[in-house]
Formats: C-alpha cells, sequence, structure tokens
C-alpha cells in the first residue's frame, strides 16, 4: 500500500538523510550478479538468499548465514571487490540528480551499508553529486537496522536526528532512520513488490522540489 507523501510538505527539516542503494541510485542488476556468483560457490539457493542481502554491510550479511569454515572479512572483501569492478547498468533514481543539487551542500549527507570505495564508484557511475558528508560500513560497528550510522549522518552535519528526513527504501534501513529518531520517507522506485508501511512513500523525485529558508529549514513540495 502506497501512502501520499503529504506529511512530509508540512515540515521544515535541517538536513535529509539518504541511503544510497535503491534510494538514490538502483545498483540491483550489479549487486545480484555479484552476490549471486558468491552465493552459488558457497551452495545457497538464490531464491531465499538474493532477498535477504539488500540495504545490510556485506559482512553482516555473511555472518548471520553461519556458514562453516569461511573468513567472514575475506569473503567480504572478494564480494566488495567484485561489486566496484562492475559497475554496469547503475543508473540514478529519476529525478535524483536534480533534487540533491537543488539541496544545500552542507544539508544532506549519504548513509550507506556499501563500504567507502564501493559507495564513490557507485555515486560516481549514477552521476549523482558526490556529498560533502558520507557514512559508510567503515564508520559504525553495527550496521542497519541499527541507528548509529544515522545519528551519525546527523552529528556530521550538525544536526538533530529528531530535525533531519531520512530517505530509505528496505525494511532495514526504515527501522534504522526511525530508531535514530527521525522522519522517514520510503522511495519506492526499485519495488518489485510493494513495502508493507504506513510511512510516506515516493516513486521518485521527478515531480518534488525543494524550498529553503535559512532560519526554517529544508522543506519538500509538489513540483510547481
Amino acid at each position: 500500500m502506497h501512502h501520499s507523501p503529504d506529511p512530509l510538505f508540512d515540515r521544515f527539516y535541517d538536513a535529509f538523510l539518504f541511503d544510497m542503494d535503491g534510494t538514490l541510485l538502483n545498483s540491483i542488476a550489479v549487486a545480484e550478479r555479484v552476490w549471486s556468483r558468491w552465493a552459488l560457490k558457497h551452495g545457497l539457493d538464490l531464491q531465499t538468499f538474493l532477498p535477504s542481502m539488500h540495504g545490510k554491510r556485506g559482512i553482516d550479511t555473511i555472518s548471520a548465514l553461519n556458514l562453516p569454515g569461511i573468513d567472514v572479512v575475506q569473503e567480504a572483501l572478494e564480494v566488495e571487490r567484485g561489486e566496484i569492478e562492475d559497475l554496469e547498468g547503475i543508473v540514478p533514481i529519476p529525478g535524483a540528480i536534480a533534487f540533491l543539487q537543488s539541496l544545500p551542500a552542507e544539508r544532506w549527507a549519504i548513509v550507506t551499508s556499501a563500504p567507502s570505495a564501493l559507495a564513490r564508484a557507485r555515486i560516481g557511475a549514477a552521476g549523482l553529486p558526490q556529498p560533502l558528508q558520507i557514512v559508510t560500513a567503515e564508520d559504525v560497528k553495527i550496521g542497519k537496522p541499527d541507528p548509529a550510522g544515522y545519528r551519525l549522518g546527523a552529528e556530521r552535519l550538525g544536526f538533530d536526528p529528531s530535525r533531519c528526513l531520512v530517505f530509505e527504501d528496505v525494511l532495514a534501513g526504515v527501522r534504522a532512520g526511525e530508531a535514530a529518531g527521525a522522519d522517514v520517507a520510503v522511495i519506492t522506485a526499485t519495488h518489485a513488490h510493494p513495502l508493507e508501511t504506513s510511512l510516506p512513500t515516493i516513486a521518485s523525485y521527478e515531480h518534488l522540489r525543494v524550498d529553503f529558508h535559512a532560519a526554517q529549514g529544508l522543506r519538500i513540495g509538489p513540483a510547481r
């Protein structure tokens, strides 16, 4: 079920915090190519495994499997190398480039489960502006749904999480944003199946605009 983003239009925020994969860019094709090769090597069932790995740190995904006789860190690095080398088919979510370019650079950050090198490579491949502030897998001890990443993102921008709006696309990230105390909007551009949520949902950034007032902050509205 999709819910109107209208409640978002009524509030000013100090800053916006964006997840990356599925929220600002679409990397599903490459992620599933690389992870499928890894999963098949370890005898995993792709139909069961692939839906479970989106929106989390690679090391957390692999650790949760409890596979015998593997070095979790080395396996995560192997997957990371594969993803950095394969950027084919990475595209921005419709309207994301213009939306980010309309924001003051000091008022937004990316909070991603991807490692830093991979995040920067994908942002570049999608043609998105590189953020001044980015929180990556290396910056937190526990990944999403733990709220540490979003709390750190808000802190680096100099704002309280309760005055921030988080943009997410998967449940682990939604829970992380809510646990940090932020409002959350769900981006549905890459969803094959609707995420069951009562939160405001946004299909893409194409029909949105942002008004900025130095004293009040950022406010989303429908494009004029």
